[in-house]
């Protein structure tokens, strides 16, 4: 299928600059973390740049579970990065609580003309 400047959706590119190796860490219960580690295109470590830390949780609400997912800004391992995480998840749920109130907010003040 193509699109409207004739390439394929499926032509998708690579970037080989910025490739990662992905590592999760869970304690079965409330969260995980997921380590990014920068690799070469051969695999190696890149040692070049630092790892990405990133957190996942599911808050409960009347209507089910909200997944919630943060960067851990900082984290130079996993012990920093579980201890961080709290914050990191407070961060973006107070970010997704922001962006709801704009919505709703936008959304009572469109005039609506019968």
């Amino acid at each position: 299928m193509d699109n409207a400047n004739g390439t394929k959706i499926t032509d998708i590119k690579i970037n080989i600059d910025n490739l990662y190796k992905e590592e999760a860490f869970t304690d079965l219960t409330f969260a995980t973390i997921r380590r990014l580690t920068p690799v070469k295109i051969d695999g190696s470590i890149d040692e070049s740049r630092e790892a990405i830390f990133t957190g996942m949780t599911q808050l409960m609400s009347p209507n089910g579970p909200i997944p919630v997912q943060c960067l851990i800004e900082g984290a130079k391992n996993i012990s920093e990065a579980a201890t961080k995480l709290p914050a990191a998840i407070e961060k973006s749920v107070q970010a997704m609580i922001a962006e709801a109130q704009e919505m709703e907010r936008k959304e009572s003040s469109r005039i609506v003309v019968p």
